[in-house]
């Protein structure tokens, strides 16, 4: 091949050899110029003037190259690695060529390249020489270090993440080292959007729609996590509410809300617009201050009993949104070390209205979510846990298929909490443990010591609360044999001799979770336990005698908190079984059962107090006339009491007046006159 033909290859024309060692600073002796490197070419370097053989530097881009294309190769590495020796060699010359600006064309004895060489051309930036024919490269990437990655070792990457996330690949993910290795309350924000969950369900197409928000006409919104503000919603202002840090004990901290004084006026004012029993009243209330948070609570309530199921949930979501924007800077819903005490009445609204919103997501079907939510408030105070989500945690761990977690919590929490003796803990964790025995993916080994635990403990729990088994086959609707139905264990007698306190447990407990139940899978894996229950009460076990000893001595009262939680989930079955003491007194939803030991830092204002023993005639006044006092005020200054003798008679004689003006408006209507004078009937 001439060499006329190799230029034309290499994409070059006559006079572009590359320079020579000299011009690059490079020793002819050096190892470069002994292992091949071109001769060194009379004349100026690449950065000198154009040598005398071109006519035109322009010709040296090729007819064919787009503009794109040419764009595109200007970003490119200056050089192309070789393959084999020539690779070595490249890399050991490209540092020298970087140096200086310039480019050494590699070629053999003869000043030929290889095949190989041929489609791998180097690229000179200088006179953007390019190949008519491209070879097709690998799509490489950049990391965050700035390192190329190939997309082989990105799909390895991709792949493992997922294999990490997703929670039902393997048991690692759930209770492995990630999970392990956090708090046990640890809240995940991505958990706290229900829009996340529904999209895991239905996609993202079936739950946004073909809804694009136009950037243009979206008024500027805080980003929040327990809600997504809503265009419809009232702007946002200082409402009054500030988070205080109180102090930081054994690397827990311990805040509170704080009231200012303009949002203590707008309490006082809603408080006595529900003392008027019209929500109305809370309406024209919230019209002035639409993100007071009592009454956002209060009025919920009422759309929830008007079955306004979506104005309901759109009020809470607006009071958590009120609160969330008053949180302190270091305040943080996920790390589980920051504290609320319910006692004070600034923090309960929070408590109430992350409660509320937790019931609305369980029954819009995003379990997953409301156990995030529920594991917040147990964070918040898990020492006193004052709206006794305990109750409720296993719950939605089933539902949201979290039994690693729920299996973790017991196991954890059981020493010093006793959770096996609550109803619900004593027949949700051996489920738990069922269900995690069924997974196919799971090693077999830890399969059966699954099934094991979860005999274990369903024969402890049906030993230690007899009473749950027939009204859990019943709300089932599943038949149970003549054994179980006539033996005195599980019968009608095991309801009746239970204490008020264990029935509200075991009532709220079936109401709840009866539909986890109804699988057959389950009902076929209960059935020999209760067979075996019964086995070893006939034989006289120790076990349950002691529980029997347990049921006489525990479950006398149930605590306040108890009580707060049943009337806050309105199961029928649990709510009929509130003692007389409860159902008695007024429930409010803004502040139901408060605690008796209150931390109070504002009172409201006394009302003028009105003497018992008045008249008949001064209760009509004043009902005429709310200011009227007949008796009038004990003052202690004589000029204020003079005051109030003037202000009693002028009410009097407006009083007077109003009373004359009523009596001379009075017109009597006489009856009408028949043409008839003796008349048809009879005035008997």
């Amino acid at each position: 091949m001439s060499r006329r033909a190799l230029r034309r290859l290499r994409g070059e024309q006559r006079g572009q050899e590359g320079p020579g060692l000299g011009q690059l600073g490079l020793d002819p002796g050096s190892e470069c110029a002994r292992e091949g490197g071109p001769p060194p070419a009379p004349g100026k370097g690449p950065r000198g003037p154009p040598r005398a053989g071109v006519s035109n530097r322009f010709e040296l881009i090729p007819a064919e190259e787009s503009e794109d294309e040419l764009l595109a190769g200007e970003e490119r590495p200056d050089t192309r690695l070789s393959e084999g020796d020539t690779a070595g060699r490249s890399q050991e010359g490209s540092k020298d060529r970087s140096k200086e600006g310039a480019v050494i064309e590699e070629t053999d004895g003869d000043g030929h390249r290889e095949g190989q060489e041929a489609g791998q051309p180097d690229r000179t930036p200088a006179s953007s020489n390019k190949p008519r024919k491209k070879k097709k490269k690998r799509k490489t990437k950049k990391n965050a270090a700035g390192e190329t990655v190939e997309d082989n070792d990105l799909e390895d990457i991709d792949s493992l993440l997922e294999r990490i996330e997703d929670p039902g690949l393997a048991p690692q993910s759930q209770g492995g080292i990630i999970t392990d290795s956090r708090p046990l309350l640890y809240v995940e924000h991505r958990n706290l959007n229900p829009e996340n969950e529904l999209k895991r369900y239905f996609g993202a197409r079936a739950v946004l729609g073909d809804q694009r928000p136009r950037q243009r006409q979206r008024q500027y919104v805080r980003s929040m996590w327990l809600t997504a503000p809503k265009n419809t919603w009232p702007r946002y202002s200082k409402t009054g509410i500030t988070m205080q840090l109180l102090d930081t004990r054994r690397g827990v901290q311990h805040f509170t809300f704080e009231h200012h004084r303009e949002y203590q006026q707008v309490q006082f004012k809603f408080l006595d617009a529900v003392e008027s029993m019209d929500p109305n009243n809370i309406v024209l209330l919230l019209q002035m201050n639409p993100y007071h948070v009592d009454s956002l609570l209060q009025l919920s309530d009422v759309c929830r009993m008007q079955e306004d199921q979506e104005m309901a949930r759109d009020l809470i979501e607006r009071a958590l949104y009120s609160l969330e924007c008053a949180f302190h800077p270091v305040f943080s819903l996920t790390s589980g070390a920051c504290r609320l005490d319910y006692r004070r009445p600034e923090n309960r609204a929070f408590f109430l209205a992350l409660f509320k919103h937790l019931m609305f997501l369980e029954k819009r079907g995003c379990p997953r979510t409301a156990l995030e939510f529920c594991k917040l408030i147990l964070s918040l105070d898990p020492e006193n846990d004052p709206l006794c989500v305990l109750l409720l945690i296993d719950f939605l761990s089933l539902r949201a298929r979290e039994y690693t977690f729920l299996t973790r919590l017991f196991q954890e929490w059981e020493s010093h909490r006793n959770l096996s003796q609550l109803p619900n803990f004593a027949f949700s964790v051996p489920l738990a443990y069922f269900f995690l025995s069924q997974q196919e993916e799971r090693p077999e080994l830890e399969r059966s010591q699954a099934r094991e635990r979860a005999a274990r403990l369903i024969q402890l729990a049906l030993i230690m609360f007899p009473s749950v088994l027939m009204p859990l086959l019943d709300h089932c609707s599943v038949q149970p044999d003549a054994r179980v139905t006539s033996h005195p264990f599980f019968g009608l007698n095991a309801q009746i001799s239970q204490s008020p306190a264990l029935n509200q447990l075991t009532s709220l407990y079936v109401g709840r979770t009866h539909a986890l139940w109804k699988d057959p899978a389950v009902m076929a894996w209960l059935e020999p336990h209760v067979h075996e229950v019964l086995r070893m009460v006939e034989a006289g076990d120790a076990l349950v005698q002691e529980a029997e000893h347990k049921r006489k001595i525990r479950y006398q009262s149930a605590p306040r908190n108890i009580y707060r939680h049943i009337i806050l989930s309105e199961m029928k079955e649990a709510t009929a079984a509130l003692p007389l003491e409860v159902t008695s007194q007024p429930v409010m939803g803004f502040d139901p059962l408060p605690p008796l030991d209150s931390i109070v830092s504002y009172t409201r204002p006394e009302r003028t107090s009105h003497p018992s023993n008045e008249s008949s005639l001064s209760l009509f006044f004043r009902s005429l006339l709310p200011n009227f006092n007949l008796q009038g005020d004990i003052r202690h200054n004589g000029d204020d009491e003079a005051a109030a003798v003037q202000d009693l008679n002028q009410g009097v004689n407006r009083l007077m007046a109003a009373m004359r003006d009523m009596l001379a408006n009075i017109q009597f209507q006489e009856p009408p006159r028949d043409d008839n004078p003796e008349g048809d009937g009879d005035w008997d």
